[in-house]
């Protein structure tokens, strides 16, 4: 079992010297694209294992009981009958690896799951997502509704002013009172890495995130318009590396907005699998955000299996 990042004191001088080279980082991913390609005959294999990475999520205005259950149902099942005998999966052994809901959904979630018999985590937005635009009381009183409505995972999203002003020792102080808040439930924090304008930023407010005990780093809230890219995948990866390389501590990464391709995800996995290793490709380590990634997975097996062609309205819908 993984030891939990118990988070270490700031170290402003880490922080602050540490720069991003960027067109080191732009050939990088160029070199990864070009010449790290999985094998048509392994992508099958692959695919069906980034399944168990993917937090399963429905973030909508018109979110209720009945279609949190359908969304449930699909984490437990993920593929149809049919697919999975076909690919000899044992019934019940595939799910996803969590389901990702707004705080008011939590209970439904929770419900929905233990009524299939599915032992899969609930994880809940919170402290205010997207924006984080609330008093810290607030955020921290979201992120416990949450965790006493079930949750076990909690995906906090930063406070970008604060990065962006480099104010990095209140950051990290707010980052802290949210990893209390969430006691025992692990806690992702979300960078919303499209509003930090450079690499640089990214790189430093990853390390500050991990000082302050986060279990995940996480890229976006999806709703921002610059979400997960392979180069700012890159940056957050190595902070995690070198987190890991001093403190021993390794803490997970999740990338979350735009990755809607069973191509996509396979690039996503051979990031982690050429940058951290084998043991980032799975749900401990390696979580993926989507609500219609499952989708088009499930579509490039069932064309592999069948040798048939099926659109994405055929596939079962989540």
């Amino acid at each position: 079992m993984l030891e939990r990042n118990s988070g270490i004191p700031l170290n402003l001088g880490w922080v602050n010297r540490s720069c991003v080279n960027d067109q080191a980082v732009k050939n990088r991913v160029q070199d990864l694209l070009s010449s790290r390609l999985i094998h048509a005959d392994h992508q099958v294999e692959w695919l069906a294992r980034s399944i168990q990475c993917i937090d399963l999520t429905t973030l909508a205005g018109d979110d209720c009981p009945s279609n949190v259950a359908r969304l449930c149902s699909k984490a437990a099942h993920p593929l149809s009958d049919d697919l999975t005998r076909a690919l000899q999966i044992k019934h019940g052994l595939l799910t996803t690896g969590a389901v990702c809901v707004y705080p008011a959904r939590v209970a439904d979630a929770v419900l929905g799951l233990e009524r299939l018999g599915a032992n899969i985590p609930v994880a809940s937005v919170a402290t205010g997502f997207p924006t984080g635009q609330t008093s810290l009381k607030i955020r921290l009183e979201e992120i416990e509704f949450a965790v006493a409505n079930g949750a076990k995972e909690i995906d906090i999203v930063i406070n970008r002013e604060l990065a962006l002003s480099q104010n990095w020792g209140e950051l990290y102080n707010e980052l802290v009172e949210m990893r209390k808040a969430c006691g025992e439930s692990h806690m992702k924090s979300i960078l919303a890495v499209g509003e930090l304008c450079t690499l640089t930023n990214i790189y430093k407010a990853s390390l500050v995130a991990m000082m302050a005990g986060s279990d995940f780093i996480k890229t976006s809230t999806g709703k921002e318009t610059v979400n997960a890219t392979l180069p700012i995948g890159l940056v957050m990866c190595r902070a995690i590396r070198a987190y890991n390389r001093k403190t021993g501590f390794k803490v997970g990464f999740k990338p979350a907005g735009g990755i809607r391709t069973s191509k996509d995800v396979l690039q996503w996995m051979t990031l982690m699998k050429e940058e951290l290793g084998d043991n980032y490709l799975t749900p401990d380590l390696f979580r993926i955000g989507a609500s219609a990634l499952l989708n088009d997975i499930e579509r490039n097996l069932a064309n592999y299996t069948t040798g048939g062609y099926f659109l994405a309205e055929e596939m079962p819908m989540a």
